[in-house]
């Protein structure tokens, strides 16, 4: 598992959370959850505008879109008392078990998902 960069998600997640109001541990969770489905609606819109009227992407938009998902991924972690690093290595975890060699059809129908709890469980 290659983790070289992952450091840099707690950097990003300081720097992010600097520009956060601060407020109760209910608050950050819906103010995340919330801006985590209008920030998807915004990337899906600029994905909409391409499919159905032809537009071409605008792939700055895109990268900004992308940016204020991490925005709000960064304050979901901070409600749930962990790291952006922590949840990041997580996903690797429980993928490799999903995965153990490269994505497959077979594997990502036939998940076990116990397993996959386990992994979940099990880290840091």
């Amino acid at each position: 598992m290659n983790t070289q960069s992952i450091p840099q998600l707690n950097q990003y997640q300081v720097a992010a959370l600097r520009t956060a109001p601060v407020a109760s541990l209910e608050h950050d969770l819906l103010h995340a959850a919330m801006g985590l489905v209008t920030e998807s609606a915004e990337l899906m819109d600029a994905l909409k505008k391409r499919h159905a009227y032809g537009r071409p992407l605008d792939y700055t938009n895109l990268r900004e879109e992308g940016g204020d998902l991490l925005w709000y991924i960064a304050l979901l972690c901070r409600a749930l008392d962990c790291t952006m690093e922590q949840v990041a290595t997580m996903n690797i975890q429980k993928l490799a078990k999903r995965y153990p060699d490269k994505f497959t059809e077979h594997a990502a129908l036939n998940r076990d998902l116990d397993a996959e709890r386990k992994v979940l469980e099990s880290a840091p």
